[in-house]
């Protein structure tokens, strides 16, 4: 059967939490169909990039945009009913590009990851899944908090229009699915149950405890440091967490690792702050680090970053909101604290009692195990594929 990916980014490399579920999502799937993937493309990426993705893919085809494509694209949007976050990547040569592919392909069913490209394929008739992912428009709002004061009408404004458009493409699309529980909950439609959940995995055949490093690094915290949660995160760490900390071990160290650090980020570097930017292996600190901590004030879905730490027997720490999604049990497979004072004493106790630290990073590890599978994730998703075009299969009998 041909299945038709169509994604707002190349997903690969990964660097981004949507880029990792896409890529895994196509890894898994080709085990089942034959992935034909439309990718629209802003960063040129290299041939290395493309030829990863060619591991799992029939044939790819990739729709290039430039800047000056995307001002254009926004410009018009603003006239539009439509949300930013689709404009951006919307266009009638896209359109045209996706629906030229398609007649190429004919494909049996299409697979859009994110809403962000729901105008591509809604005028197309066949079976659609779109993967959700998280309730966009509950996280742009809790990011419109914390953004600058001149930002915030532009994020308000992108709410409204997307609390609009996830109520209108639901009927769209033959399945949905969101990356947990809390996500569906917040979902803007009365049939929000109809969602299916779908959460991440870990590739636990990279992301393995190794016993023999060197733990040189006291706090971790790792993910795409141009996103304003994780911003939000790291500041929140550094400014309001680390004092208290340093009060009770006055040497205490923390690397904030990931790509598009911000410039206000960068400029909280200290001796005992590394801020490093681009790595080519997250492994390599979750492995030097003593203690990982998810300090989420804001944002949706599921922290990809904890079940890595977790999976690499790396004991952690995170928020009720973040928790919200990983449901992993308090004092036992995680410590939980909801604010700097409980954060920061999580970190004392786990850097001051080596047992403690090793039960919560064991337990942490058995719950990924058990509960985090991309090859379990594969086989749900083939599952909802298969039954819907069984059904279409029906219906046509039944007209004919």
């Amino acid at each position: 059967m041909r299945l038709l990916v169509l994604t707002s980014r190349v997903s690969y490399p990964i660097e981004k939490g949507d880029k990792l579920r896409a890529f895994n999502f196509i890894r898994e799937l080709s085990k089942y169909y034959d992935i034909f993937l439309f990718s629209i493309d802003e960063a040129k990426s290299s041939e290395e990039s493309l030829n990863v993705l060619r591991q799992y893919c029939k044939d790819i085809r990739i729709f290039p945009i430039s800047k000056g494509r995307i001002m254009v694209n926004l410009a018009r949007t603003m006239f539009q009913k439509i949300p930013f976050q689709v404009g951006y990547y919307t266009s009638k040569k896209s359109i045209d590009a996706l629906r030229q592919y398609y007649d190429e392909v004919k494909p049996d069913h299409i697979f859009c990851q994110l809403l962000r490209v729901t105008e591509h394929v809604k005028d197309i008739d066949i079976p659609k899944t779109i993967d959700i992912q998280d309730t966009m428009s509950v996280n742009i709002a809790r990011s419109a908090k914390k953004v600058n004061i001149l930002r915030r009408p532009f994020y308000n404004i992108e709410v409204r229009r997307l609390k609009r458009y996830e109520h209108d493409i639901f009927s769209i699309y033959d399945n949905k699915i969101i990356i947990s529980d809390a996500d569906r909950k917040l979902y803007p439609h009365p049939n929000k149950e109809q969602i299916s959940i779908v959460p991440n995995g870990v590739d636990f055949s990279y992301f393995k405890p190794k016993d023999d490093i060197i733990k040189d690094i006291d706090i971790v915290f790792t993910g795409n440091m141009g996103y304003t949660p994780n911003i939000d995160a790291s500041e929140f760490l550094i400014k309001k967490i680390m004092p208290i900390v340093k009060s009770e071990i006055p040497d205490v160290k923390i690397a904030i690792v990931g790509a598009n650090p911000s410039h206000k980020l960068m400029k909280l570097q200290c001796d005992n702050v590394i801020v490093t930017g681009w790595v080519n292996d997250m492994r390599d600190y979750y492995m030097r680090a003593k203690v990982f901590i998810a300090p989420m004030r804001i944002g949706t879905g599921l922290q990809n970053k904890l079940l890595e730490a977790m999976a690499m027997r790396l004991p952690c720490i995170t928020t009720p909101l973040a928790n919200n999604s990983l449901k992993a049990a308090d004092n036992t497979e995680i410590l939980i604290g909801d604010d700097a004072s409980s954060l920061a004493n999580n970190i004392i106790r786990l850097l001051n009692d080596n047992k403690l630290a090793q039960q919560i990073a064991e337990n942490g590890c058995q719950f990924v195990h058990r509960t985090y599978d991309w090859q379990n994730v594969g086989q749900t998703i083939n599952h909802l594929i298969a039954e819907t075009q069984h059904d279409a299969s029906l219906h046509t009998k039944t007209q004919i």
